[in-house]
């Protein structure tokens, strides 16, 4: 498997067949993983849909209990990608913020510019954000701006969900020791990875605000984020970090 999608899920009904469907008509083959956290609006039933027609053996399914938490969504989802030997991982949301085209430019720049993380980022070339009321742009862009100085990384956007994973970094990084479930896991996974010595690049996007279904986001993740990033730096003072291995 080369290429794996994984989307966490929760009450996305209206949105992930056509997501599903825009990311299998890439020219290039993506397989997309499902993370669905126990949606009572039968989300799951239609990724089984999807799974036993036209998409057999590219789309997959892992069905949890209830709502865990996005961090252990994706952990789950990258178990479930090293196992199965993914090459290059992605995280994307269901609802169309992230445009699936630009998953060619985050794996070009890990198969072919020597990323190791590879960022879809809302602000490398400015304010990209479309349909966000102004309060949450300004909430996010300066909540980015701390964590950079707080953790002294060169991240622009530290708290993007839209990235792309060489397994060699997910292997590298003890996904068991990420800490956080919520907003502030997107950041400790960067700031792992940037720890671990990966390589890693911003590539431009447009992120555009979801017109279906419901957005998860909420004042005390953004807390949450901003209070765990202090807890990260002073972590990881104590602690030593694996090293990624050179490919040459």
């Amino acid at each position: 498997m080369e290429r794996l999608v994984i989307i966490p899920t929760y009450n996305e009904k209206e949105n992930i067949e056509a997501i599903i469907t825009a990311v299998m008509d890439l020219p290039l083959e993506f397989h997309v993983l499902v993370i669905d956290d126990g949606s009572p609006d039968g989300t799951a039933g239609i990724v089984k849909n999807l799974m036993a027609g036209k998409y057999e053996g590219r789309v997959h399914l892992v069905e949890r209990s209830g709502k865990l938490g996005l961090g252990t969504a994706y952990i789950a989802g990258f178990q479930w990608a090293i196992e199965h030997k993914a090459n290059y991982i992605f995280e994307m949301d269901a609802d169309f913020s992230h445009n699936p085209q630009d998953l060619l430019k985050l794996y070009d720049a890990c198969a072919n510019d020597g990323a190791d993380l590879a960022i879809g980022s809302r602000y490398i070339t400015g304010v990209n954000v479309v349909n966000w009321p102004m309060g949450r742009v300004l909430m996010s862009y300066f909540a980015s701006k701390y964590v950079r100085f707080v953790l002294g990384v060169d991240i622009r956007d530290t708290t993007a969900g839209f990235v792309c994973y060489k397994r060699k970094t997910l292997e590298t990084i003890e996904l068991d020791k990420i800490r956080f479930k919520g907003y502030a896991f997107q950041i400790e996974m960067k700031f792992t990875a940037y720890k671990c010595g990966a390589v890693i690049k911003e590539v431009p996007i447009v992120f555009v605000n979801r017109v279906l279904g419901t957005s998860k986001m909420s004042g005390g993740i953004f807390s949450e984020a901003l209070l765990g990033v202090i807890k990260l730096k002073v972590s990881s003072l104590f602690r030593k970090y694996p090293q990624l291995k050179s490919e040459k």
